[in-house]
This record gives C-alpha cells, structure tokens and sequence, in this order.
C-alpha cells in the first residue's frame, strides 16, 4: 500500500512539473511576443533578453493572469523554485516586486535539461507532430464497452515511431514508450498494463496545447486541510470555485440545483445564478464567450456533503463492494454541463441540475466520479476533476460508480 502511494505521489509530481514547465514556455512566448523580454543595460553591462520584475508584475495583473501583485508574486517565486526564471546574477532566490533583472532560463541556456526534462519535451514533440498529422493515429476508439478520445494502440504508435525515424527497431521504440510512460505523459487507457507493442490502448495524459493559467499553479500545489467538505465562504466565490460547472444566463426561470441533506431529502437550492465562470474559462472549455455576471448571488449549492458515510477509493474497488459501474456522457450547452463534484478522493457528485445536460445524461447525486474521458480521476481531488471537465471538450465522458439501491 504505502508503494502504491509512493509511486502515485511521484507521479503527481512529475505531472504538477510538466504542467509548470507548460506554463512557464506559454508565458515566456507571451512576454516576447509582448516586447517585455528584451536586451537591458544595467552598470554599463548589457543582459540579454532580460525583463523587469516590477514590469512584469504589472503586465501580469492588468491582463488578469493574477488578481494582485502580491498573487503575481507568488506566481513567479513558483516558477522561480521550478528553475524556470532566475535573476540575471542569481544573486536573489527569492523573486521581488522591484526594479531588479530576471530571465527565462531557456533564454540564456541555463535550463536543467535532465533526464527528466528531455523525456519530456521529446513527449511534448511527439505529442504535436501526432496532432497535426492528417491520418493521425490519435483517434475515438473502443476498449471493453467504454470509448476513449485521441487513443491509439500500442503498436500503431510503434509503426507511427518507425515509419518518422523516432526509433531505429521496434524494441527501442517500446522503450521509449515505457520511459514517456513512466514520466507520465502516456498511459494505459484505464491504467491496468503497461506498455507492450499490441493492441492495448493507450493515450496522452497531458494536453500540451491547452492554454495554462497561471493562477491553477498554485492551486494544484495546496495543501488542503478540509477534505473537501467544509469550504469557506471566499473560496465558494472565487471564479474557480468547483461550483461553476454550470451557469445561468441573466434571465432564466428555473435555477435551481438539487442537493441532498443530512435528511436523506431531495432539496432545492435556488438563486439569481449557478456560478462565476468568466468568459476565458469558457472559451478553454469549447464555449462562445458569455457576459460576465455581478457575483452577489452566487449559488452555495449545499455546502454539507451529501454522502450517508464516507467511503475510501480502497473500499471502492474491493472485490463485491455495494456499486455499480456505469458509463455516461454529457454533451454540455451553452450554460455548461449542470452537476458539481466535491470530495478530495474520490469525488463524488454532490448536487445536479434537474434541466441540465448532466440530469439528462443520468448523472445523479451520491456518484463517485471514476474516469474523465478515459482517466482514472479515482484519486484526484475535486479541483482537479473539476478543470479536467472544464478545460475539456464540450463533450463529456464519465465512469461512474452508484450505490445499489
């Protein structure tokens, strides 16, 4: 047991590191399309391609990267820590709010290219070229009864590794695939087998062509002390809030979600409006932008878990456990999909829209939330669940665990 904890924690963290890496190249390519990364003069010495701290924290925060500089500080320290900035000297650890020199170590060659990193990016190229070919392999297959976006067998993509000189024999080709295995870029569709050259299917756990927020840095890298049952009355109004899977429009009659209380009885929860998303959240999830909504009535949805009892993912997957498996898919509409997840592994659905897409689809409260589009989001927290579905296509599919009645 504590092996597997082990090994998924090391997962996690190389997968939180990629997501940094992603991060960090998505805004050093924003900063120099800016003009803010540069060739300064400082003490008669010229630093190339260079930008200023105190120039940065405002670009930040005036395009909503941030919401102040203090937020925008922490962010840089992050990318600091990862080793993606540094000062020009590295004479200051720590990253300040001030008139002082940084660079992207990519720009001065100074990037730690480990192993690690080179398996990485050698993922990260691969992953584009599949995309961008035309006969890709990365297609809408069926292992099992459960369909899987963009997967591919694994001897397709051996083929796919020979026929572009990526691998000079087959062999090498396995190994390569098991090293982007391990480092978690590829993986298993339902994470049962390693990588053999057969008809298994596999897929990509990392969309590296999704634009980042730099703000969902931080928040992947916090501890939270709640488990995920009591949550404070600024975090249910943050625009991020795992509230907003759903949103009304200015003016729509019905706008109520249904919760369970500690009463076991279904209840309404009703108000001006379902969530916050902005209009950048809903672009990333495939939606046409919406006017931004005042956040004076944003629904609580039932803060009080809806659970009878709370359950381990151990207890889940025990052989004869008191659930069964289903496979839904929820094609999301203008207004998003209509369910709210909580839980901090596993997570499981705490209120649903009656007329939204998700009702319609059959998700009901009391589910455990099992795979997203083929993942295992088992041992994943609701905040994690919840940007997978929203940065996602608007076409939802779930595994999902219910209670027998």
């Amino acid at each position: 047991m504590e092996r597997t904890s082990s090994i998924r924690r090391k997962a996690m963290a190389r997968q939180h590191k990629a997501e940094v890496m992603i991060a960090g190249e998505q805004l050093r390519l924003r900063l120099h399309d800016g003009k803010l990364i540069k060739d300064r003069r400082y003490h008669l010495r010229t630093y190339p391609n260079c930008f200023v701290a105190q120039e940065l924290i405002d670009w930040l925060v005036s395009h909503k990267e941030a919401p102040d500089r203090a937020t925008a500080v922490c962010l840089m320290q992050h990318l600091t820590d990862n080793e993606i900035v540094h000062h020009v000297c590295d004479k200051r650890p720590v990253f300040k709010d001030a008139k002082l020199l940084y660079r992207f170590r990519k720009d001065d060659g100074t990037f730690p290219f480990n192993t690690e990193v080179k398996i990485f990016m050698r993922g990260q190229r691969l992953y584009e070229h599949l995309i961008a070919d035309k006969n890709s392999i990365l297609q809408l297959r069926e292992e099992h009864g459960v369909t899987y976006q963009r997967s591919f067998p694994g001897c397709q993509l051996i083929d796919w590794l020979l026929q572009n000189g990526e691998a000079e024999s087959r062999r090498q080709g396995v190994e390569l695939c098991r090293a982007l295995q391990e480092h978690g870029i590829i993986q298993h569709v339902t994470k049962k087998h390693d990588f053999f050259d057969s008809g298994l299917l596999y897929h990509f756990c990392i969309n590296f062509r999704r634009r980042r927020r730099l703000s969902q840095l931080l928040n992947e890298s916090e501890q939270d002390n709640d488990k995920g049952v009591a949550v404070s009355l600024q975090e249910d109004n943050h625009p991020d809030s795992p509230f907003v899977l759903r949103k009304n429009p200015p003016q729509e009659a019905n706008n109520s979600f249904q919760s369970v209380g500690s009463n076991k009885d279904l209840k309404q929860v009703t108000s001006g409006r379902r969530g916050s998303l902005n209009s950048l959240q809903l672009h990333l999830a495939g939606f046409p932008p919406l006017v931004q909504l005042s956040s004076t009535s944003v629904v609580r949805c039932n803060p009080k878990s809806v659970l009878r009892r709370n359950f381990t993912c151990e207890e889940l997957m025990a052989p004869g456990a008191p659930f069964i498996k289903r496979v839904l898919t929820v094609i999301g509409d203008a207004l998003g999909w209509g369910f709210v997840v909580r839980g901090m592994a596993p997570c499981y659905v705490q209120a649903v829209d009656p007329g939204g897409p998700a009702a319609a689809a059959g998700i009901k409260v009391r589910q455990f939330v099992c795979q997203v589009h083929g993942q295992c989001v088992l041992y994943l927290d609701y905040r994690t669940v919840t940007r997978l579905v929203m940065t996602g296509p608007r076409t939802v599919v779930l595994e999902i665990m219910e209670p027998l009645e």
